[in-house]
């Protein structure tokens, strides 16, 4: 990812209802339709996505060019960038937009505003934000930020102040520098820590030689899914054989993903997000390190995208952390994707 794209911009601040009407008009009828022999398609897929074409969301990239997609039934599809100026949630609600992948904070916002939304799985499983410092003055704990400058973003203020809360910091012991995106403060060392996704500034800065040390906030009392698939609820109804063969075609997606990471970050870098000038080198150790958290113990023994009751009880309690109060059956429904894998157990086995 360049030093100006960077979707935690979109993170803290998408979690409104507003539309981007160019998005909406460009956007494809998903309806089914006969196919010419006569079989049932389930026509074009309009899926969302919930920042710029990066390889963060390589396991789509190779579904749609190995075709995974239109195996499951689909005519087409259309991944549909996301940006600064796209809230995915209301595209989804909108229903211009079959699914789209978000984040817990984002969706529950919505849903508490009265959005038709619920989340049915999740590609990360642990939450990507982190602290990132010099590896010659590294912050391992929590316990290191006291007394140092930590480089963070107007928009990241929300899970900044809610991960001090979480492990009882001081704020006052800690000066937060106002920063942007471009890590250049922590390099010339104007500050000793710089807040981030573990995949993003940490192989930025590593592709030019500058070794980091990463602090993940899931593993230091903010623990909580992302990367999570937001549907409406009604979909769960209306489109559920739809909903399945999406995630059927993910889920061979990221598999090849995981197989190999470089495979989506040549398809980002040379393909989806060609116009963006993605260095391929660094979107494979972005791809890489974003693996970690796609594929972990759980998903090997339930399968990919699939939440275990201990993970949605610690994302409840984090959102709560940010002042987000909301029930477990408000935000998720996770019986499309059991079911999907009680149905086809070769989907389980290849994940």
């Amino acid at each position: 990812m360049t030093a100006n794209i960077n979707r935690r911009a979109l993170l803290r601040g998408g979690a409104g209802l507003a539309f981007s009407s160019a998005l909406l008009a460009a956007c494809g009828d998903d309806t089914a339709k006969e196919t010419s022999g006569g079989a049932k398609s389930l026509g074009v897929l309009n899926y969302q996505l919930s920042w710029v074409k990066n390889v963060e969301f390589a396991g789509a990239y190779i579904a749609d060019t190995k075709g995974y997609y239109t195996d499951a039934g689909f005519s087409s599809v259309n991944l549909m960038s996301g940006g600064p100026n796209v809230s995915q949630d209301a595209v989804v609600a909108s229903g211009k937009a079959l699914i789209g992948i978000s984040s817990p904070d984002i969706t529950a916002a919505a849903i508490l505003k009265g959005a038709d939304l619920v989340v049915i799985g999740a590609q990360y499983q642990k939450n990507p934000f982190a602290i990132v410092s010099l590896a010659g003055t590294p912050i391992r704990t929590p316990q290191d930020l006291i007394g140092r400058k930590i480089g963070v973003q107007a928009t990241n203020e929300p899970v900044w102040n809610a991960f001090l809360k979480a492990n009882d910091l001081d704020p006052s012991k800690i000066t937060k520098v106002p920063a942007q995106f471009d890590p250049s403060p922590l390099v010339s060392k104007e500050v000793d820590g710089w807040f981030s996704f573990f995949t993003n500034e940490p192989n930025l800065l590593k592709v030019k030689g500058v070794e980091t040390e990463t602090m993940l906030l899931n593993d230091h009392g903010y623990p909580m899914v992302s990367e999570v698939y937001v549907v409406k609820r009604s979909s769960l109804t209306a489109d559920r054989d739809k909903l399945k063969a999406v995630l059927t075609g993910d889920i061979r997606g990221w598999t090849d993903s995981l197989a190999d990471p470089k495979l989506g970050a040549n398809l980002a870098a040379t393909r989806y997000g060609k116009d963006l000038g993605l260095d391929e080198a660094e979107q494979a150790l972005e791809s890489a390190a974003q693996n970690t958290v796609v594929q972990t113990d759980d998903t090997k023994a339930n399968g990919l995208f699939t939440i275990t009751d201990e993970k949605i009880e610690e994302t409840l309690r984090t959102l709560a952390l940010g002042g987000v109060v909301i029930t477990r059956d408000q935000l998720f429904d996770l019986s499309l994707i059991k079911e999907l894998y009680a149905g086809s157990p070769t989907l389980k086995a290849a994940s």
